[in-house]
């Protein structure tokens, strides 16, 4: 019997010296690797006995169901020589994995139990029944709910090749099959005419077949084009990095989630995509591993994009945004134009908070001055208090191509959804920004209500977005915009209190009125209203802060 680590190693010697460098290296396991001695001599002994023995019963290490799970031949020579020699349960020592079951001999395998291994003091304990636990309840809306994992079982997926996984747990034909999917994509989109070109045929036929879809998502019909041409040419260009790709995608399901887009409404738009590519192509140029592999992407995707919008249950949904313009237009104040990189939702008359990257965790609340219906870029009127914080930073210390992070719009001060009743709008200083968001959907829908804009400010010098205002009030049916000089020469238009021209100008009992400015305007200017005759329930602002 040679006390080697060879080929002619006795394996219940290699036992006992694997209990005895366990006992040794680890002595939390002092009382497992006593019994794993014991078993280990007591074997020996009754070998003894039995020197007739045939020494072909005995399995070797290569023979394990360790090596044969990876695909490994019975006479690989080197892999068998390297495991036999390595004690080291933490190293990939096979009986680590499969206890002691890799050294018994055959005739012994069959009493080892399904579950709980072998014990080497003495027969397993069964394992009782256990119930089957009871499905997972779905969450959200209908058509919100996780999808099975075949909803599209005619798509291929990735197959793990027959040599199994590698030692570290990845197969290295995965990135190469990754790399092929990305050159099959980057291929078939030059040869579609580009990511402008078939983002323009996927939007018509969405358009067609969902467009309640396209209704859901913020911007023109130009600025929806541009958002699916930027998002075809980021999945190429990261199709090879699946943590980034998973990443982003569910990023993206987050803010689909957000706009109130329902699951079964993107099931087309896999197929579509494929439409889209394969009708920019000569006849004969669609192939079809083209179309395996953009569908093959899209089921997937999919996937990620839905699990991305089941986690706004859990977690709060942050957008990226990137500065396009930053106009100073006092030295304490400036209007600062965002393009979110993801679809951001809201309502005209809301607002978010920000977050700047030189105040980490403090998040300030912004009104929205854009208008969703017109761009997918959102405006933010700043007032700097300080020279630091959140105001100072976006006024004094910010600049096209920075990044600030923003939450989900909220706020109930929206234009009514009856047409047939009249707006008011009150406004002090910045205040002015929520009623510029309603202006500007007023123009962009067309609106024929009555809309009149009473903007409250100290002098005249304060009127800093006097010219934007008066061109949307232009542009819409019916809208009329009033600046109020508190102090000093008017001009051309009125002086005095904001709430005298107010009550001068006319019967406001039927409108619809909404305040914005500074919380002690908003509480006066509430009270001069229901002195008015304006109903309490009629008077909408936001909770100041």
């Amino acid at each position: 019997m040679s006390s080697g680590s060879g080929q002619g190693a006795d394996p219940h010697l290699l036992s006992l010296l694997r209990a005895i460098r366990l006992r040794q290296n680890a002595p939390e396991a002092a009382n497992a690797g006593a019994n794993d001695a014991a078993a280990a001599l007591s074997e020996m002994a009754a070998r003894k006995k039995k020197p007739d023995d045939d020494e072909s019963e005995e399995t070797t290490v290569a023979e394990t169901p360790y090596f044969a799970a990876r695909g490994r031949s019975s006479d690989a020579e080197p892999e068998r020589t390297r495991h036999a020699d390595s004690g080291l349960l933490w190293r990939g020592d096979p009986g680590a994995t499969l206890g002691r079951a890799g050294l018994q001999p055959r005739a012994s395998r069959s009493s080892i139990p399904p579950v709980g291994g072998v014990n080497p003091s003495g027969p397993a304990t069964p394992v009782p029944n256990i119930p089957p636990v009871a499905g997972a309840r779905p969450i959200g809306a209908p058509g919100t709910e996780f999808p099975p994992a075949q909803v599209y079982p005619s798509i291929p997926r990735l197959q793990p090749t027959a040599s199994g996984p590698s030692r570290d747990g990845m197969d290295p034909a995965d990135d190469q099959a990754l790399r092929d999917t990305q050159r099959l994509l980057s291929t078939s989109l030059t040869f579609a005419g580009g990511p402008d070109e078939v983002a323009g045929r996927l939007w018509q036929a969405l358009r067609q077949a969902r467009p309640e879809l396209l209704a859901s998502l913020p911007g023109d019909p130009a600025a929806q084009r541009a958002r699916l041409a930027a998002a075809i040419t980021w999945l190429v260009h990261h199709m090879e990095n699946p943590p980034l790709l998973v990443t982003g995608c569910s990023q993206l399901g987050a803010a689909l989630a957000e706009c109130g887009i329902q699951w079964n409404q993107m099931h087309v738009v896999g197929a579509a995509l494929a439409e889209a590519m394969r009708a920019g192509m000569a006849p004969g140029a669609w192939r079809q591993d083209f179309d395996h592999a953009w569908r093959w992407t899209w089921q997937h995707t999919y996937e990620w994009i839905v699990h991305g919008g089941t986690l706004t249950a859990y977690q709060p949904t942050v957008w990226d945004t990137e500065v396009v313009e930053h106009d100073l237009r006092r030295d304490d104040l400036a209007v600062l134009r965002l393009r979110p990189f993801l679809p951001l939702p809201y309502r005209p008359g809301q607002y978010a908070r920000f977050e700047v990257p030189a105040v980490p965790g403090v998040w300030r609340p912004y009104s929205l001055a854009g208008a969703p219906h017109r761009d997918d870029l959102i405006e933010l009127h700043v007032r700097a208090k300080t020279e630091t914080g959140v105001s100072g930073t976006l006024v004094h210390h910010t600049r096209p191509g920075d990044r600030i992070r923003v939450t989900r719009a909220e706020g109930t001060m929206t234009l009514p959804a009856e047409r047939g009743r009249g707006v008011l709008m009150i406004a002090g200083d910045t205040g002015v920004a929520p009623m510029k968001a309603m202006l500007a959907e007023l123009a962009a829908t067309a609106d024929t209500r009555q809309a009149v804009l009473f903007w409250g400010v100290r002098d005249l010098t304060e009127l800093y977005d006097i010219d934007d205002l008066n061109a949307l009030a232009a542009a819409a049916p019916r809208a009329t915009v009033v600046p109020v000089v508190a102090e000093g020469d008017p001009g051309p238009y009125p002086g005095g209190l904001v709430t005298d021209a107010v009550a001068a100008y006319g019967e406001w009992s039927r409108h619809e009125v909404y305040v914005a400015g500074p919380p002690l305007m908003i509480a006066s200017t509430s009270a001069a209203l229901q002195q008015l005759g304006v109903p309490a329930a009629r008077i909408h602002h936001d909770p100041p802060e």
